[in-house]
């Protein structure tokens, strides 16, 4: 029975440091542990971390809603019109 409470206790005193242990972190805050790698730049831009996004690749998405947006009010006009819903808008004369 001893043994048994001296292992639980030695199991909770690691859990306890462990817990509390050094994470190689300075933190501003709690919560706000981030810190950059040594040798990581101040300025990410013109560096060898930029990613040099394409502005074509960035604009891909809201270019497909505003051609979904439009495909969509033809078709709210023709089945306003008709009663009718088409979902394929070339079929809409």
């Amino acid at each position: 029975m001893k043994k048994i409470v001296l292992i639980q206790a030695t199991v909770l005193a690691v859990m306890a440091f462990s817990a509390h242990a050094y994470d190689g972190t300075n933190c501003k805050e709690p919560g706000v542990c981030w810190e950059p790698k040594p040798g990581y730049p101040d300025k990410v831009a013109g560096s060898k971390y930029d990613p040099k996004h394409d502005a074509n690749e960035l604009n891909k998405q809201s270019q497909s809603i505003v051609e979904m947006e439009a495909r969509n009010q033809k078709r709210s006009e023709h089945f306003s019109k008709t009663g009718k819903f088409v979902y394929n808008v070339d079929e809409i004369n």
